[in-house]
């Protein structure tokens, strides 16, 4: 007989994940262990390999939640009807917000994905892609002069403001002189601007 899910799975799932989060954040991918993690969620390694049977499984699954819930907040957040400069802020905020108490998942997404299998790693870039795709629309139509075949630039200014917003959490910190709202206008107001003299 199969056995039925319990009521609270993905409750159960969701704190393991954060956990192990936490733990590879502060550990790093190499030296933490499975056992670490299953004192760190206060589960056993029994259940915890229930979830996930190995450690790739368990970044992997780490990285697409992380993913999926931003992809999720970006399509929520883009709204074709605005202006693209506000458009462009709406989807700057998003990210930003999704960011709010995400730092250790980010750190798991940026650090240990080149070391998954090829067909996880693919997995996770369709799904970056896709985010990167609603960016890159918009800033097409802000400047179309970025996207010509002797000078290809829509990728690298859609991938510069992506660092900016990625690269936030190692300075940034909530509760400070600044906001993810402030900082969104910012960030945003730096693309706007500087996207005006690229050539």
């Amino acid at each position: 007989m199969a056995r039925t899910r319990a009521q609270d799975f993905e409750e159960k799932q969701r704190g393991i994940l954060d956990n192990a989060a936490q733990v590879f954040a502060e550990q790093g991918m190499d030296k933490a262990s499975m056992a670490q993690i299953a004192a760190h969620a206060q589960v056993s390694k029994a259940l915890l390999y229930h979830y996930y049977p190995s450690k790739d499984a368990l970044i992997s699954a780490i990285i697409l939640t992380h993913l999926e819930e931003l992809d999720t907040a970006v399509e929520e957040a883009d709204d074709p009807a605005l202006p693209p400069h506000q458009r462009l802020r709406q989807l700057v905020g998003a990210v930003l917000e999704t960011y709010r108490g995400a730092d250790n998942q980010h750190k798991v997404q940026l650090n240990a994905t080149p070391a998954l299998s090829e067909e996880l790693r693919a997995e996770i870039l369709s799904l970056e892609r896709r985010i990167v795709r609603r960016f890159s629309v918009v800033l097409d139509q802000i400047n179309p002069g970025l996207n010509t075949k002797e000078r290809p630039l829509l990728t690298p200014v859609t991938m510069s403001l992506f660092g900016m917003m990625n690269w936030m959490y190692m300075w940034f910190k909530d509760g400070g002189r600044i906001s993810r709202e402030d900082y969104a206008d910012v960030a945003t107001t730096l693309i706007l601007e500087g996207i005006k003299a690229v050539r």
